[in-house]
Formats: structure tokens, C-alpha cells, sequence
């Protein structure tokens, strides 16, 4: 999956969606059939554009400056094309603001864009909540409002757009649990890493279609739920990245068997890694670092065929089966240091080790509730920069 678009690419695939003929980038800006005075479409964008020009406190690179007159398709940051339901008659479908670093907020007139296929607001100041307006763009393809300042609990609105793919609000001041209908919905991608999202992840992904789902950098509760395995037909990237997760890994993560990157680091899981890793054939990166994992490695994760790029480094590992102990002469990226690994240098001390080995942790004692002992990593996992996941 190509997670970072061109605006252009996406907008034709809505176009094709609606079964239109895309028209190039420079065309659908100078269209001209019909004028704005007469168009109720056109005159709608231009009230809610003038409404949301308004509540722009800030704009230092002058994107918004030339947003005045009816004219809307001449904006910059705005993209007009034909109607779904009309050819000979323009509408605004794509807002492309990314990086303008504007403050402001998002009114509710936006709801007046009703055509709109696409919303770029990557990397701005906006603030406040999402409107209850938005429940109105019935064809939006993708939001993109990452990187803003944004706040409130999870904005459920989004949750009301029957054509929405692509779903990126990370780094935001989102805060309390995910909705379970958020798994329910047919979205490709699914970014809502880097907010204040707390309680436990979903046990209900009944319907899902998303290929990359991105959680990390949350304050989520307790373990991941065996459910995760319904999204086996098609989940390709899986980032819990310093999600305070606990308990023991589900074997369930093996049956999502289309996995090409998989990163479970910075969290307090415990108890051996599940065997079933060795079905994951496609998988490319696999990241286990800073956690409690004990036990061995086993061998049917270190010849995965596809494997590029494996981190098992603070742990409690004690052992690594077959080829597992030199994977660096298979050309993989290994790092399995801060374990408990013999013969092996920069491991924990046997101390360090004994504490947590002496009491092993048995997973089918452990309910998905479970929390990790008290013994846990002591530092705060890294953040993940803006942009897409790994390609």
C-alpha cells in the first residue's frame, strides 16, 4: 500500500470510485463551464471558506491570502472537479493545506463542502474540537489532520463518513479510549499514534479492513487482545510502539499472516515470544525491544524468509535456537543486546537476570487483562516522526 499519495492520485481514485473520467491537476483549477454565480455548489465553498478564513489567526506563509471572491477553484490549497452527480458542473474536492503552519480553527460551515474528497491539514495550529459538520462529507476519501493541536476525546464524527480510507490524526491532544466502531468501519489506514489516548485497545475488530493500523506513543492499558487476528486477511503494518501494553503476546498474532512490519518495543510484555511468529512468511521487520520477554528465540523466527531487520535488546532471553545466534551472516539487521544470553557480550548481569528468571511467567495463567509484573523497562520509548509508516 502507498501510504503517502500524491493528492492528484487520490482524488482520481474517487473519481474513478464514482465512475468519472479524473481530469489533470491544472485542468480541474481552471475549469471554467460554469461561473461561480451560478453554480450552488461554488457558492456554498465560497460562504464556507470566507466562515473559515475568519477564524485564521495566523497564517505566515500567506496561503489563504488570495481566498477572497467567489471564485474558490482559483484558492490556493483548494481543487475543484466535476460532480459525481453532475460532469458539466464544479465542486470544491480537495483542500490541500499541509505545512502551512496556520493557526485557526475548523468551523462548522466547512460542512458546507459536501463534495469534498480529500482534507490535507498536515502540519498547522489548528485547535479546538473537529465540528459536528464534517458528518456531512459523505464522499471523503481521506483526512489527514496530523501534526496539529487538536483536543478532545476521540472524535467520533469521523466515524459518520460512509467513504472514509484514511484515517491520520497522530500527534494531537486526543485523549481517552478508542471507540470500538473505529475497527468496524472499512478504513485502509488507521493512524492515531502520538495523541493522550488511554484506557485498553478494542477486543472487537469484527469487520476490519485496515492494512496499516498505527496505536503507538498512547497511554493504552493492559494486553493485545487475542481478537487482533481478525485482521489477518489484511493488516501489513501493526505499531505499538510505547503503548503501555502488558501481559503476554498472543499467539493470535501469528494467524495475521500478511504482516510486513510488526513493532511491539517499548512496552512491559512478558513471558516467552508465541511460536506462531513463524508463520508470519511475509514479515520484514520485527521490533521486541524494551520489554519482558523471557525464554528462547525461537528458530522459526529467525529464518522467517522474508525477515530484513530483527531487535530482541532488553529483554530477558536466555536463549537463541540454531541460526538465531549469528543472523548478522544472513545479511539480517540484528541486535539482542541487554538480554541474558551466555557467551554473548553486553548482556544484563546474572543478577539482574535471576530476579526475573527465577519466576517464570506461564501465559496461560495469564488472562488478557493481565498486568505485567512490577519489575518493568525504566525508560519512555522514542517517538515516531510525522509521515508515513515504515514503507
Amino acid at each position: 500500500m502507498a501510504l503517502s499519495l500524491t493528492f492528484h492520485t487520490l482524488l482520481s481514485v474517487l473519481l474513478f470510485h464514482v465512475s468519472l473520467v479524473s481530469t489533470a491537476k491544472h485542468s480541474l483549477h481552471h475549469h471554467t463551464t460554469h461561473s461561480p454565480n451560478h453554480n450552488q455548489h461554488l457558492q456554498q465553498a465560497y460562504r464556507a471558506l470566507k466562515a473559515w478564513k475568519k477564524v485564521i489567526y495566523s497564517d505566515p506563509k500567506n496561503l489563504t491570502g488570495d481566498w477572497v471572491g467567489p471564485s474558490v477553484c482559483s484558492y490556493t490549497g483548494i481543487f475543484c472537479a466535476p460532480s459525481p452527480s453532475d460532469p458539466n458542473t464544479l465542486v470544491v474536492a480537495g483542500i490541500d493545506l499541509n505545512h502551512g503552519d496556520i493557526a485557526g480553527f475548523l468551523p462548522e460551515p466547512i460542512g458546507l463542502l459536501s463534495h469534498l474528497a480529500l482534507i490535507h491539514l498536515n502540519s498547522n495550529r489548528f485547535c479546538g474540537i473537529l465540528p459536528r459538520s464534517l458528518a456531512n462529507l459523505s464522499l471523503l476519501y481521506e483526512l489527514d489532520l496530523s501534526n496539529n493541536r487538536l483536543v478532545g476525546p476521540f472524535p467520533d464524527v469521523v466515524l459518520s463518513l460512509p467513504s472514509l480510507k484514511y484515517l491520520d490524526l497522530r500527534y494531537n491532544e486526543f485523549e481517552g479510549p478508542l471507540p470500538p466502531k473505529l475497527f468496524s468501519n472499512p478504513l485502509d489506514a488507521i493512524f492515531v499514534n502520538n495523541n493522550r489516548l488511554t484506557s485498553l485497545i478494542p477486543r472487537d475488530f469484527s469487520g476490519t479492513t485496515a492494512s496499516v493500523v498505527v496505536f503507538a506513543n498512547n497511554d493504552f492499558s493492559g494486553c493485545l487482545p487475542p481478537t487482533i487476528s481478525r485482521f489477518a486477511d489484511t493488516l501489513e503494518e501493526l505499531l505499538l510502539i510505547n503503548s503501555s501494553l502488558s501481559g503476554c503476546l498472543p499467539p493470535e498474532v501469528g494467524y495475521l499472516y500478511k504482516l510486513r512490519v510488526l513493532d511491539m518495543s517499548y512496552n512491559s510484555l512478558i513471558g516467552p515470544v508465541p511460536y506462531s511468529l513463524a508463520g508470519l512468511g511475509h514479515l520484514e521487520l520485527l521490533n521486541l525491544e524494551h520489554n519482558m520477554f523471557t525464554g528462547t528465540l525461537p528458530l522459526g523466527v529467525c529464518v522467517l524468509p522474508s525477515l530484513l531487520n530483527l531487535t530482541i535488546s532488553d529483554n530477558y532471553f536466555y536463549e537463541e535456537e540454531g541460526i538465531c545466534t549469528n543472523l548478522t551472516s544472513r545479511g539480517i539487521a540484528f541486535d539482542d543486546r541487554y538480554n541474558c544470553l551466555p557467551n554473548k557480550p553486553l548482556q544484563r548481569s546474572q543478577k539482574v537476570c535471576e530476579a526475573v528468571l527465577d519466576h517464570p511467567v506461564d501465559c496461560h495463567d495469564h488472562e488478557c487483562s493481565a498486568m505485567a509484573p512490577t519489575v518493568a523497562p525504566s525508560t519512555a520509548g522514542p517517538a515516531i516522526s510525522p509521515g508515513p509508516a515504515y514503507a
